[in-house]
């Protein structure tokens, strides 16, 4: 029986130091491959494979397309590609993107459970938010052992928390104590295949091609009354465990919670938008109440001059609305 010999990790914010903390402990005869995705922008040059390099025994590279996973290695997602395996190659997906990060952590996680399964042991460390979530629950569903980083270790602990409340992890340890923990885990025998739940090579498929077939978005989910913040199309409901996601049928998907911070973003946009249109007004209004002064008219100069009053009463009221709503999101990101 193999070993548990793929060990997947995906973080966020925090996680360049905690990635470097953890290769500089990894064993130099680590018998298995490494996986990481942690959130970079697609328009920036990372050296995060020489940072890891130098950290480590192991030696660490950006993921090629179609390229073999090797043992002892560290294969990272590279800025702008979703991170998938397939039959023990590496594939970069081009698909959308997911909780409005790609790479994202839930792709990764899910192309590795299904190819390897009992074999994975996937890793959710430090962040905010709640990528990982999904996906860490898809690594147990096929037999895979869930690892979460103990949130009051993390130096962000919002995606560990959501982990945790979605997923009922086999271990959470502290950064510390993960090297030891791994090394003992990938040296294993791994399980015997379980069943692939319905739904997850599609959702795989989705991030490596990018395509979205609304009728087998039908089979597997239900459609919802929300649309889709990042292109305002129909979106479907899906149930994993404890866990609400949504997808649309172009393929951009959120769990529950980057779902609301999503919208709560469009409704700003809104307000924002509205704001400028009332500013405008104002400005208009008073050039109409300086032409009529010109022309002797009084009464009608006094009329555009209360309009400008009232355009101002509407941006207090909506300027008002910003403040509730970024007080609430506080109260959110705090919790």
């Amino acid at each position: 029986m193999a070993n548990r010999d793929i060990v997947a990790i995906g973080t966020s914010a925090g996680g360049v130091k905690a990635l470097i903390a953890l290769a500089q402990n990894f064993p130099e005869q680590l018998s298995a491959a490494v996986l990481v995705t942690i959130h970079l922008p697609a328009d920036a040059k990372s050296v995060l494979d020489e940072i890891l390099t130098g950290a480590g025994p192991l030696p660490a590279h950006f993921a090629e397309d179609g390229e073999t996973m090797r043992t002892g290695h560290i294969h990272i997602a590279p800025p702008g590609r979703h991170l998938l395996m397939e039959d023990d190659r590496l594939r970069l997906g081009h698909g959308p993107r997911e909780n409005n990060v790609r790479p994202a952590i839930d792709p990764m996680l899910r192309s590795a459970a299904i190819c390897c399964g009992p074999r994975l042991i996937g890793v959710v460390l430090t962040g905010t938010l709640g990528d990982g979530a999904s996906g860490l629950w898809a690594v147990g569903a096929c037999g895979g052992i869930t690892v979460v980083q103990d949130p009051a270790d993390a130096e962000f602990a919002q995606m560990p928390e959501t982990a945790l409340e979605r997923v009922r992890a086999d271990h959470v340890v502290g950064l510390a104590d993960l090297p030891k923990l791994l090394a003992r885990l990938v040296d294993q025998p791994a399980g015997l295949p379980v069943p692939v739940p319905d739904g997850l090579r599609f959702d795989v498929e989705i991030a490596r091609t990018g395509r979205a077939a609304m009728h087998e978005l039908d089979h597997h989910g239900r459609r919802s009354v929300l649309a889709c913040p990042d292109c305002g199309g129909v979106m479907w409901e899906f149930d994993e465990g404890e866990l609400l996601r949504f997808r649309c049928h172009v393929g951009h998907a959120y769990t529950a919670e980057m779902m609301t911070l999503a919208l709560d973003e469009n409704v700003r946009r809104a307000i924002a938008s509205a704001l400028r249109g009332f500013e405008e007004r104002i400005a208009l209004v008073e050039k109409l109440a300086e032409q009529s002064e010109h022309d002797a008219r009084p009464s009608l100069a006094a009329n555009w001059r209360q309009r400008a009053i009232e355009y101002r009463r509407e941006i207090a009221v909506l300027e008002e609305a910003l403040q509730r709503m970024d007080r609430a999101g506080s109260r959110v990101v705090a919790e």
